[in-house]
Formats: C-alpha cells, sequence, structure tokens
C-alpha cells in the first residue's frame, strides 16, 4: 500500500474490496462539513461522482462521521465489502486527514480537476486503517517577500500542503526585498514598500540581474480569502512580520522608520540584492507605535494564535554609530545593542499577549530572554530549540543544515544555482525534529517542526516546486508518522512508496525534481550558487553548549591554525555555514 506519509496500522487489504461510481452516496455528520465539502469540490469532479447525499446506512454510500474516542486529528478509514466507506475523525481534522488517505487509495486520477477515464468504476481492497499525527505542529515556511508569489500559487500550495497531512503555513511576508501585505494605515509599505527595480539572478555572487522591475502584495481581501482557504483545508496560516532586521522594504517606504542620524534614509528603496541588509530599524517609540498599527491590522486579518515577528539576524552597526539608539540604551540601562534587539522583542512579545495571542520567533530571540508564553523556531541547528525547550518555550524545529529546502539535492554540476549542503530525500526523510539531549518531559516542549522555502534564487513557482519536492514528501512523513529511529528507517520502503506518489504529483502539476536529476529546463548552467561541501551535523551529532561554553574555533587549536592570518571577515563565511550549529545562539551572527 503505497501511501504517504505512512500510517500507524493497516488491517488488510484483502481481495475483495468497495467500488465507488456514479450511485455512490455521501452521508455527512455534524462537524464534517470542511470534508463534506471538500470531497464534492475537488474528489468528486476528479473522478466524475456526484457524491450526492443518501442514506447513512446505504451499502454504497461514503460516510463522515465524528468519534470522540479518537484523538482530535486522529481517523479510521474503514473499506468493508456490504457496508461501503466511512471515515471517523476525532475531530473535523482528523476526517479531513482521512479524506487525504482515500484520495490517495484511489489513484492518481483523483489528482486531476476532471476526469481522464470518465465512466470508470473506482475500487477500494478491504481494508480498515487507523492513523493519527506524531506532531501537532507539521509546518511549511514560504518566502514570497524574496519572491512575490500570486494568491493563486498560494492556493496552490495549501492545496499540495493537505494532500500531505501539513497543517501549519507559515507565510514570510515582509523582508528587505518587498512588503507583501496591504495595511490600511501604511499605504506606502505596499505601494512603495512591494517593488523593487531590479533583482539579482543566483546567489548574492552572481554578476547577472534582471533588469526590470518585480513585486507584488496581498490585498486584505486576498488574506481573507487565503486564510478562510487554508481553514478548510485545516491550515492554520502564521503571518511573519519581520522585526527589527530585514526591514529595508519597511524603511524606503517610511523613511523615519530608520536610523536618520547616521544614513540618509530617504535615499533608500527596496533592497535588491540578498543577504542581510544593515539598514534596521531605529529603536524609538514612533518606530513601536507604527509597528503596533501593523499589527493590530495583522491581528484583524489572521486568527492564528501565533504571530512571528522574525527577530533574526539584526545588524547593529547602525545602532552602535547612532546617538539616538545610544542614548536609547542609556535611557533604558541595557546591555549594549543585543539588549537594545531584545528589548525591542520582548516590546511585542508582551503586546501580542496582552491581545490573546502568542509571539514566535526566530532562535535569535533568546537572547535577553522571553515571556512565558513565546516560542521559538529554532533554525541555527538545533541548540537554539535545545536551551529554549530546557527553559520551558515552545518550539518549533526548523534547523537549516536539515530542512531549508532552498538547500541543494544533489552535489551533481546539473543541479540548479546549487546552495548550502547536499539535502537529499533521504537526508530529509531521516530528518528528526526532537534532540536526544531533551528529557521526555522537555521534549514536550517540542511543537513539532516545519520545512523552509527561502526564494531567493527561486524566481518563478517551476523553481519553487523543484526545490520543495519531492522533498516535502518525506519530510511530510517525519513529521506526521511514528517512525523509528533516523539509522533506522525504511528509505527504501519510501522510495518503493514514492514511485507511486510521482504520478500524484504529476496529475497536481508539481514541477519537482526527478529521481534521475533535473530535467534539461530545469537547469541554470552558469548561475552561481552557494554551494557547502560535507555534511551536516545529524540531530545525534549535534551538541547544545551551556552559556560561557567556548566557541569551537576558540577550543580547537587545529581550526585557528587552518584560518590563522585571516580576516574576521574571510572567516565570517564559515562561521555563517558550517560550524554554526555549535555556537550559542547569536554568537556567529556578531562575528564581522
Amino acid at each position: 500500500m503505497e501511501l504517504i506519509p505512512a500510517p500507524r496500522a493497516v488491517d488488510g487489504p484483502t481481495r475483495c474490496g468497495v467500488e465507488l461510481d456514479e450511485d455512490t452516496t455521501l452521508w455527512a455528520g455534524p462537524g464534517t462539513g470542511t470534508t463534506e465539502r471538500w470531497l464534492r469540490s475537488t474528489l468528486g469532479p476528479a473522478l466524475g461522482l456526484p457524491l450526492t447525499p443518501g442514506p447513512k446506512d446505504g451499502a454504497n454510500s461514503l460516510r463522515l462521521c465524528l468519534d470522540d474516542e479518537l484523538e482530535p486529528e486522529a481517523y479510521k478509514l474503514s473499506a468493508v465489502v456490504g457496508r461501503g466507506l466511512e471515515i471517523r475523525g476525532g475531530g473535523p481534522a482528523g476526517v479531513f486527514w482521512g479524506a487525504q488517505t482515500l484520495r490517495q487509495l484511489l489513484g492518481a486520477d483523483a489528482f486531476r480537476r476532471a476526469p481522464v477515464r470518465p465512466g470508470l468504476v473506482h475500487g477500494i481492497a478491504h481494508r480498515i486503517i487507523e492513523d493519527a499525527p506524531r506532531f501537532g505542529w507539521r509546518g511549511l515556511m514560504l518566502d514570497v517577500a524574496r519572491h512575490f508569489m500570486p494568491k493563486d500559487g498560494v492556493l496552490r500550495y495549501l492545496d499540495l500542503m493537505a494532500a500531505h497531512k501539513l497543517n501549519v503555513f507559515h507565510f514570510h511576508l515582509t523582508d528587505d526585498q518587498g512588503w507583501r501585505l496591504e495595511i490600511e494605515r501604511y499605504p506606502r509599505l505596499a505601494e512603495i514598500g512591494s517593488w523593487r527595480a531590479r533583482t539579482r539572478y543566483g546567489h548574492r555572487a552572481s554578476p547577472l540581474w534582471e533588469e526590470k522591475p518585480h513585486g507584488g502584495f496581498y490585498t486584505q481581501d486576498d488574506i481573507r480569502e487565503i486564510v478562510a482557504y487554508a481553514a478548510e483545508r485545516h491550515i492554520t496560516v502564521v503571518p511573519e512580520i519581520d522585526v527589527p532586521g530585514h526591514s529595508q522594504a519597511a524603511i524606503a517606504a517610511y523613511p523615519e522608520l530608520g536610523n536618520g542620524d547616521v544614513v540618509d534614509t530617504g535615499s533608500l528603496s527596496v533592497w535588491d540584492d540578498w543577504g542581510v541588509s544593515k539598514n534596521v530599524l531605529a529603536p524609538t517609540d514612533a518606530t513601536l507605535r507604527f509597528y503596533e498599527g501593523v499589527f493590530e491590522e495583522v491581528l484583524e486579518l489572521f486568527p492564528s494564535t501565533f504571530v512571528h515577528i522574525g527577530g533574526d539576524e539584526c545588524a547593529k552597526d547602525q545602532w552602535r554609530k547612532s546617538p539616538a539608539a545610544q542614548a536609547r540604551i542609556s535611557e533604558l540601562g541595557l546591555a549594549g545593542e543585543d539588549g537594545l534587539q531584545s528589548w525591542f522583542v520582548r516590546h511585542f512579545d508582551t503586546w501580542l499577549t496582552a491581545r490573546g495571542r502568542r509571539l514566535i520567533g526566530w532562535d535569535e530571540i533568546l537572547e535577553g530572554g522571553l515571556a512565558d508564553g513565546a516560542a521559538v523556531s529554532s533554525w541555527r541547528g538545533y541548540a537554539g530549540g535545545v536551551t529554549a525547550a530546557r527553559s520551558g518555550h515552545d518550539v518549533v524545529m526548523c534547523p537549516e543544515q536539515q530542512v531549508y529546502l532552498d538547500h541543494r539535492q544533489d552535489a551533481g554540476a546539473d543541479e540548479p544555482v546549487p546552495i548550502g549542503y547536499v539535502r537529499t530525500l533521504e537526508d530529509v526523510y531521516r530528518f528528526e525534529p526532537v534532540p536526544p539531549q531533551l528529557t521526555e518531559e522537555q521534549a514536550r516542549h517540542v511543537l513539532g517542526a516545519q520545512a523552509n522555502v527561502w526564494t531567493e534564487v527561486m524566481e518563478d513557482p517551476g523553481r519553487v516546486d523543484y526545490q520543495t519536492f519531492p522533498r516535502l514528501a518525506a519530510f511530510a512523513e517525519a513529521v506526521w508518522s511514528d517512525l523509528p529511529a533516523p539509522a533506522d528507517r525504511d528509505f527504501a520502503d519510501f522510495e518503493r512508496r514514492m514511485t507511486a506518489h510521482y504520478p500524484r504529483l504529476d496529475a497536481l502539476g508539481v514541477a519537482y525534481r526527478p529521481p534521475a536529476g533535473p530535467l534539461p529546463w530545469q537547469r541554470r548552467p552558469g548561475v552561481l550558487g552557494r554551494p557547502i561541501e560535507g555534511a551536516p551535523r545529524t540531530c545525534e551529532e549535534a551538541r547544545d553548549r551551556e552559556p560561557g561554553d567556548p566557541a569551537p574555533w576558540k577550543r580547537d587549536p587545529a581550526w585557528e591554525k587552518r584560518h590563522k592570518g585571516h580576516r574576521r571577515a574571510e572567516i565570517r563565511p564559515h562561521l555563517r555555514t558550517c560550524c554554526k550549529t555549535d555556537h550559542r545562539p547569536g554568537e556567529w551572527a556578531n562575528a564581522s
């Protein structure tokens, strides 16, 4: 049985089975309306099945119902001869995930938008499937700030997430290179901040440029549609508004937000290059009030409990030079520029908490301490997540070295715009969200994990597909299924099941990376990337360090010998890649 992600338990199949045809009826019990609508709007048209309403006990029926003996996202799918099909879920989401399993059982034709074999009777072998997810947070982060994805593309990715039983969509809406959300009280954020004059093609070392404007933004009605569409698929949309770094697009729109005492913020435009801009928000009360206004509208649009505030990679250069920033540090009695960033984050932590929401941010927000309800996205390896969990904070694991899907999938020369480590389908399949050094109680703070898709070198939806798939299918199984330890996982069986999954992706129009390598039109010859050689540390090898422990390059004479005589600027790329898993949060980021 070629299901992805793999279910917990299957009884069967046997030779006899259940058929679905034009006479199959659909009965939907209370609380199952989202699945009922999805079956009639998506699965029915794909197979040419009207799925008309019918009795609960019909022999040729599909029945949906809730079962309070199951976990909220758990389901039980039964295909029993003479009794038809039944999907029971512990909650509405459980019923919906059961319907996704039903779709896979019906074959690749069920993933199309119209029947390709009209009149065909579709059968499912007699079986009972019982299933439930391992983690409650099974996420995908999509960066639409670097390369804008129009609304229809976002809705398509929500469908792809649903097909893989992923339930959190982390929506990265703002960055140095673009602001993608309409804010009614600050219209220039969209009018000016959403467009850049040109775009570098490839990594920032590439000499190639696309000399045309790039951009776009979502109106508030677009966002309402996206959030409602996601909710119908039991997906929560978590918005991200970056502060205080990654903010050049906002400063270009409203120069008063920047550090005008050290840079001519009125001359800034939306950044057209990659990397991390040094133009960060000024730590003023006016800036706080401005972003409170932004977040007020964000809270109206996004019902998610969590709101992501970024908080990462905030360059401190301008704050060090700014008399106003230094006066603020002195006024507040802070420990330098790092304390100023912590003050900024804690302000919005308190502000969101007062409104019944929870702040979540990249692991740099640990610097300076957090309120009890704040959560951490651990991206610089596992160490930030370990620190957070040991401090009683909830964690979403998304270590760059493991589940950043912008990283290359192979070491071959044909791999388009190669970024980072080689992270193969098997590597992602063996990803383990819970670090082994956590106790059982600490591990409960690991809400789950997410795969991150950063789009600097993904100039169109085809490139996004190529980098995301098929690895997202492996990730989905790693966070849904009850798998053994990474080294003991049966990747050969997963590959076997993928042979049936590729036709499903084909039917959905996904431009995935084929197992044999990129197709000719998927290659980008001559476009520079940033490959990193070697292998990143695995979860078992990762070792967090207590505060005060020396960094690896300070305790390893061989490392110092290799880099003797190098300027710190030359060492910085190494710190930002090869060994950052071992560093305290923020340590490598400040090496410049």
